[in-house]
């Protein structure tokens, strides 16, 4: 079979939540493994799709491997002609929402990812629903199988299994004046499954739970020198934490900054990588083609929060200037930015 040569990689992905303006549940985040075919993200190679990997980190760690020894070619294709799901619905494993397959196999050393489908039945039709522009990939089985192996939970001494080791970024600690925002905070976090925790003194708090946190969010009214001590907490125990400060007690915002702030991928793999607002304008950067909503969130005198969205549509690559319903953004307002794997937050700037 001809097909050149691909880098193939791992890297961590997400798929970000998010809430509506009144705090219901709107979509489930989820934090994967995507397939980084030469050096870039395979699903950015596809359409606009809100799509996970099978790589999940909140698969069960006995499906999680079983999903990877599958992609190694040793557990049979769960789709006929030897089709394997790519991506699939993040909020099911079913194919009545659709998945992407391609058939996996090997030639000689190599493995070769061929004949990409959006599948919704146990058969597919190529012609029809096929992604004519993606692939075939030809990998180095050495490398392929390098990156897939590490995923695969590693035998203790007494030969019990640990659990894979992919990256999770779930369990947020929140720290704040005002309970009720936090308490609103947490269960609109939990709705979208981030675990989130709630403390007024972290010293109460055992360096075991902190490396068990991936975020810490402080509210406005935590000064510089409380927050210097939780930070101080975090290092003291090991923890790698991501430092969130919050705009304003507008849940959807903080909801928007705190997976911001979860979102380990490299800047590179992002599709959305910068978000300025000013004067009535956004300034949005994409990586690929995308389509981007663009949400207004304003506080009026009284402290209610007013919400628009402001644009929605399909961006190309690059710089974009977007101007804003001037209603929308008057006065102390926020513009959050979400497209399929990002999500950007950043206050409206009145020169």
């Amino acid at each position: 079979m001809s097909a050149e040569y691909a880098t193939f990689g791992l890297a961590p992905a997400m798929r970000a939540g998010g809430v509506l303006g009144h705090g219901d549940h709107q979509v489930v985040h989820r934090d994967f493994m995507d397939f980084i075919v030469d050096g870039r993200p395979l699903l950015f190679q596809l359409t606009d799709l809100d799509a996970v990997s099978p790589l999940a980190s909140d698969v069960p760690p006995a499906i999680f491997t079983r999903h990877v020894r599958r992609l190694l070619l040793e557990v049979e294709a769960p789709l006929a002609d030897g089709r394997y799901v790519i991506y699939g619905c993040p909020e099911c494993e079913t194919l009545e929402c659709g998945a992407v397959t391609a058939v996996i196999e090997r030639d000689g050393a190599d493995i070769v990812w061929r004949d990409f489908a959006w599948q919704t039945y146990e058969t597919v039709d190529l012609e029809r629903s096929g992604y004519h522009g993606t692939g075939p990939f030809r990998f180095h089985g050495f490398q392929y199988r390098q990156e897939l192996e590490r995923l695969l939970p590693a035998r203790s001494g007494d030969g019990a299994e640990a659990g894979p080791d992919v990256p999770t970024g779930r369990r947020v600690l929140l720290i704040g004046a005002r309970v009720a925002v936090l308490a609103e905070l947490a269960a609109a976090l939990r709705a979208i499954g981030i675990g989130a925790d709630i403390t007024a003194d972290v010293a109460q708090v055992s360096p075991d739970e902190l490396r068990g946190y991936r975020a810490v969010a402080f509210g406005r009214a935590i000064g510089e020198d409380e927050r210097a001590a939780v930070r101080q907490a975090f290092t003291r125990a090991g923890a790698d934490v991501a430092h969130v400060y919050g705009l304003a007690p507008v849940i959807p915002v903080l909801v928007a900054q705190i997976e911001h702030a979860l979102d380990r991928s490299a800047p590179a793999q992002r599709r959305l990588v910068r978000l300025a607002a000013a004067d009535g304008t956004a300034g949005v950067h994409v990586t690929s083609s995308c389509r981007v909503r663009l949400v207004a969130y304003r506080l009026d005198r009284l402290y209610r929060t007013h919400t628009q969205e402001v644009f929605d549509g399909v961006l190309e690559p690059g710089e974009h200037r977007i101007p804003l319903d001037a209603r929308a953004v008057k006065g102390r307002s926020f513009i959050v930015a979400r497209t399929m794997g990002s999500v950007l937050v950043a206050p409206m700037v009145h020169h």
